[in-house]
């Protein structure tokens, strides 16, 4: 027998188990996943279901096991920063700057302030790109092929941006331990400008193309409610905790680098359903870009290169003791926490996914609503599955 095939035999026994020893008179046990639907592959979820309705929920991951962490314990401090793009592929910049911000923080290394300038620029980007790809595919998911489409096509034109000072166009790997691998060059900025005003044309459209549209709010609005107190049991953060009324949002909460100086709105929602969650990512598109702009006029008169005059080696060597650091990315709070004993290996990397929090609320949501739901809700809370499976 396989080691897979051992291991859904495994997991298969002891979920089915669990559910059967549960499981009501009348009621259907069945798994939504891993292969779709909406799952995308790397998640399961075995339901009992009530004709309809379902009666209990339960996600079961380990179909795309990474072991990030494992794999930071035996690499250099520079070495483990690619795989930080691995983690969440949706947003790795975020990844990026959690990582090596711990790490500086360890070091006491202070990153030049041009730098920070550009950690924030390219990050919301980043965070264009992974809002994007949530929009798109989550109408897909619901059954509309056409708005996808058009997310791609805008988000295209933020890789080709990207793309310039990473050489890379999704699991980006360019900050480095005190600042970033590249600056931009004039074409880039010129790149970066000219899109602002575009997509800020285009907004308007997705709202009339689907926001508006009665049938996908019949599909979200009152469905999958995620409250304040649900969120704090759970710890949800980001858009998930935003969706339910509360304005937790790291870089106004907890500010780092230079967010600080920028003029922006938290955007949130009370309703805490499937559609408040939808309309705060939107809301936040139009924050990222204000803050874009400001960035981007204040770059200028940034003191500082891109990075430190003597960077660290990938084989430096932080002194023994611990760091934490943390930054919001596109799914909330992203935590990175690293203890050294000197060497030059990490003696312990822990990585804090907000996903993991913000799918546990998912059984408690889908509890008591009928399958189709069980798609919107999913879809709602933006997961991505690899950074979940550690």
């Amino acid at each position: 027998m396989s080691a897979y095939q051992n291991f859904e035999q495994m997991t298969g026994d002891f979920y089915t188990q669990k559910f059967e020893a549960g499981k009501q008179d009348g009621t259907l046990i069945i798994n939504m996943g891993p292969q779709h639907p909406s799952t995308h592959g790397v998640l399961r979820i075995v339901i009992e279901v009530d004709g309809e309705y379902i009666v209990r929920a339960e996600p079961v991951l380990g179909y795309l096991h990474r072991m990030h962490e494992k794999m930071g314990e035996t690499q250099t401090w520079g070495g483990f920063i690619p795989n930080m793009g691995r983690v969440d592929y949706g947003h790795a910049m975020a990844w990026n700057w959690a990582y090596v911000g711990a790490v500086e923080k360890l070091m006491g290394i202070e990153v030049p302030e041009r730098a920070e300038y550009l950690r924030v620029i390219m990050t919301e980007f980043n965070r264009l790109t992974s809002h994007l790809l949530w929009w798109g595919a989550y109408i897909l998911d619901l059954g509309a092929f056409t708005p996808i489409m058009y997310a791609f096509d805008d988000r295209e034109m933020i890789l080709d941006i990207l793309q310039r000072p990473s050489a890379s166009r999704l699991t980006y790997s360019n900050f480095r331990v005190g600042g970033v691998q590249m600056d931009l060059d004039d074409k880039c900025i010129e790149m970066m400008k000219a899109f602002i005003p575009h997509f800020r044309e285009r907004l308007p459209m997705y709202h009339d193309l689907v926001t508006e549209n009665l049938i996908l709010r019949r599909r979200i609005e009152g469905v999958g409610i995620i409250d304040e107190d649900m969120c704090r049991r759970y710890g949800c953060t980001g858009p998930v905790v935003r969706g339910a009324g509360v304005p937790y949002d790291v870089r106004r909460a907890e500010p780092y680098s230079v967010y600080d100086r920028f003029d922006f709105d938290i955007p949130t929602q009370t309703s805490a359903c499937s559609a408040g969650r939808y309309h705060v990512r939107l809301a936040e598109m139009e924050q990222s870009m204000r803050i874009i702009e400001q960035a981007l006029e204040q770059l200028d008169s940034a003191e500082g290169g891109h990075i430190v005059k003597k960077a660290p080696k990938p084989a430096m060597k932080p002194p023994a003791g611990e760091a934490y650091f943390n930054v919001e990315g596109g799914r909330g709070k992203v935590g990175v926490y690293v203890v050294s004993d000197g060497s030059k290996v990490p003696y312990r990397v822990k990585l804090r996914a907000p996903g993991f929090s913000n799918m546990n609320a998912f059984a408690e949501a889908a509890t008591g609503t009928i399958l189709a739901d069980a798609v919107a809700i999913l879809g709602s809370l933006d997961l991505i599955i690899p950074e979940l499976d550690r």
